[in-house]
């Protein structure tokens, strides 16, 4: 009876924070808890990359981003073919096994070779390549267990989900590598994904009992086709390629932010465990901020004033944030430039652009999308650090590129404004048409 009385308030009390309502909530929950340990995983190793970042200096970084942009356009085929003729049964626990894997074998060689620059370059080109496809691989699968309608009113709560796990993170981190070092810290986000494995295991089971007919083999088998297909469909669609052009002006806003961030911090911690502390510091600051915002705000604005005003929130405040950063400038300016990026970006626009794909079939959900996610985001990074440290050596300050960043945040917001038209337009054609889930 407890148990059943504690189910009951669950739910109350989800459908109040969330709008989640009753036959929605175990799914919620293990999506919840699922998307906790994947970011809780990343965000706990994420200050040792950007420590890492710190000791090769800004150019190394920038020829990394090359690597990693390269990284990206190989993966695709890769995970495109595993798409294509593994099982999702197998492939979605099966990725985070990889990663899992992979950490623990990271912790120990930095355990044994702790001074090694090739494999801190090694790390920062994986962890850069696989954060994207993890979250990438997550979106995706929701994106076929919910319709259309539940991703705008569900999707804000279980980012609330990741949220938690990036503030948790880095929290540990904070707390935990004076003690335990590089390695350690590395060996903590593996057994993350471990948990993350159990979590996939759960909502897998859950996919079971609630697809019917045709669509109950679905997890059974892959989905077939090129493993190229991710390109193809991007290109023959204008819809998909304003979404791309969406992440690709992310990618630019948060470049422009990234180096002068290490810049800044290079300047004023001479302690890598000071800088380490001060990355994770920033993280569980917006991890705040941000679960907040999509446990109260994020469904709601998308349901009630549409999802063009979710998107379209954070570039207009960017215009507003570059403009000032480029007047006054300095650290804690800084600070709270990239704190309010972040914050926007994890709590309405990440959210937000996963409900565009809502109505797209299958296929798309898994090819296309992580087409957009990685190599088109990791290739925008790749080429605005090239051009901006072009722009660097040639005498552009850093006031110029805030300036610069002004206006590349005024062409993002038309861009979002012209999704979330486009998004309605797709639901106001489809909408006599029935929503179950894929």
């Amino acid at each position: 009876m407890s148990t059943v009385h504690s189910s009951g308030l669950l739910s109350r009390l989800l459908n109040k924070l969330g709008q989640v309502e009753p036959s929605e909530s175990r799914a919620v929950v293990t999506a919840f808890l699922l998307f906790f340990f994947v970011l809780g995983g990343y965000f706990a190793v994420r200050p040792v990359r950007e420590t890492f970042a710190t000791v090769m200096g800004r150019d190394a970084v920038a020829d990394l981003w090359i690597i990693t942009s390269i990284g990206a356009v190989i993966i695709v085929p890769i995970y495109g073919a595993l798409v294509a003729w593994v099982r999702r049964a197998i492939l979605l626990p099966g990725i985070y096994a990889f990663v899992a894997l992979s950490l623990f074998s990271l912790a120990w060689y930095f355990q044994t070779n702790p001074e090694s620059v090739f494999a801190a370059k090694f790390f920062y080109v994986y962890i850069s390549i696989l954060n994207l496809m993890l979250v990438s691989v997550f979106w995706s699968f929701l994106l076929e267990l919910f319709d259309s309608g539940q991703t705008k009113r569900l999707f804000g709560v279980i980012a609330a989900g990741g949220t938690a796990g990036a503030l948790v993170g880095p929290l540990l981190t904070d707390l935990t590598v004076e003690s335990i070092g590089t390695a350690g810290v590395l060996a903590l986000g593996g057994a993350m994904f471990v948990a993350a494995i159990i979590c996939q295991q759960f909502l897998l089971k859950i996919w079971d009992t609630r697809v019917q007919t045709a669509a109950a083999g679905a997890k059974g088998r892959g989905l077939g086709g090129n493993p190229f297909a991710g390109f193809a469909l991007l290109f023959k669609s204008r819809y998909l390629l304003g979404i791309a052009l969406f992440v690709v002006f992310v990618s630019t806003i948060n470049t422009i932010l990234y180096f002068e961030q290490l810049r800044l911090v290079e300047e004023r911690y001479a302690d890598l465990a000071d800088r380490t502390q001060v990355f994770a510091r920033l993280d569980y600051i917006v991890q705040t901020l941000t679960i907040l915002s999509q446990v109260f705000l994020t469904g709601r604005i998308a349901t009630k004033l549409g999802l063009g005003v979710l998107l379209t929130s954070v570039p207009v405040a960017m215009v507003f944030v570059f403009l000032g950063l480029g007047l006054t400038g300095g650290f804690w300016v800084l600070v709270v430039a990239m704190v309010g990026r972040r914050w926007g970006e994890y709590a309405f626009l990440r959210p937000g652009r996963e409900m565009l794909f809502g109505r797209l079939d299958t296929e798309t959900k898994y090819k296309a999308k992580n087409t957009i996610d990685v190599p088109v985001y990791r290739g925008a990074d790749m080429l605005v650090a090239q051009v901006k440290n072009a722009l660097e050596n040639a005498g552009l300050t850093a006031a110029g590129a805030a300036f610069i960043g002004a206006g590349a945040a005024a062409m993002w917001a038309a861009n979002a404004w012209w999704l979330g038209r486009e998004h309605n337009r797709q639901v106001e054609s489809t909408a006599s048409e029935p929503q179950g889930m894929s």
